[in-house]
Formats: structure tokens, sequence, C-alpha cells
């Protein structure tokens, strides 16, 4: 009477071992696309929080928060430097970018209409339907997908 060895042969195991490394490559890659787009979302809802900061200055002030400096190369003001100063009461915690720290939402100058109108806008992760860079802003008009970088009020809308 002779035993029968079980077990699995090495091509076997080499099969499995390939479909879940397959698997495995295709749910991370679908889950990048996820992370990116509720990164998007974060940056989305943070622009109308900024929206309702801009309000409630404009209540007290007859006028939206002006800004007092620009960033070198844009001309657009860095919501993380000149916020805390001046807008603190409407929003004590300034929202920073979910993807990086370091990144900052933007709003084009309006210093010189006098703080009649503002645009607040960040860079999205996905493309949507812009050919390379996607920007989402939110102003005193609304909300909006942009393909190229707002710089007035004409442009943010």
């Amino acid at each position: 009477m002779t035993k029968g060895k079980r077990g699995f042969t090495l091509i076997e195991l080499l099969v499995v071992i390939a479909i879940i490394g397959i698997l495995s490559s295709i749910v991370l890659v679908s889950m990048g696309t996820a992370r990116e787009q509720a990164r998007d979302a974060r940056r989305m809802a943070d622009m109308r929080q900024i929206v309702s900061a801009q309000e409630l200055f404009y209540g007290d002030n007859n006028r939206y928060y002006m800004c007092s400096t620009a960033n070198p190369g844009t001309g657009d003001c860095a919501a993380t430097v000149t916020w805390p100063r001046s807008i603190g009461t409407y929003m004590p915690k300034v929202p920073v970018d979910p993807k990086s720290t370091n990144s900052q939402y933007y709003w084009a100058n309006n210093v010189t209409d006098n703080g009649y109108w503002f645009c607040a806008y960040a860079t999205m992760e996905g493309k949507g339907s812009c050919a390379t860079v996607r920007y989402y802003s939110s102003s005193f008009a609304g909300n909006s997908e942009l393909c190229a970088q707002p710089t007035s009020s004409a442009t943010c809308i």
C-alpha cells in the first residue's frame, strides 16, 4: 500500500500568486482614483466654507475681504498667509489642501475693486473635461469648474 502525496505543484502555486497580483493591482489603481475624487470633494467643501466666511465678513464690513499681499508669480493672494490676520473671527481655522499642507487655496486679487467681489479657487487633481489643469472656483456669484486659472471677477464665473 502506497501513500498518496497531497499538495500543490509549483505551477499551481505560481498561477495563484499571479492571479492575486493582478487582482491587487486592479484594486490599487481603482482606489487611487477614489482617493483623488475624495480630495477634490474636500477642496470643493473648503471653497464653500470660504464663501460662507466671506459673506459673513461682507455683512459686517459692506465689502468682501481684500487681499493684502500677492503670491509671487501669480499675483494671487495666498489664503494661508493673509486670512488669519483679518478674517479669523469668521473662519478661525483656514482650510489647507488635503493632499499637501504646503499647498494653498487662492483668490484673485480684488483690491483694485475695493473688495466688491471675490473669487477663491483651488487646483483640482482630476482633469475632468479640461485638457491640462482643472480649477474649482467659489465666488460671490456661485461655484464653477474652470479650465483656466481665474484672475478677475470676469474669469472666475
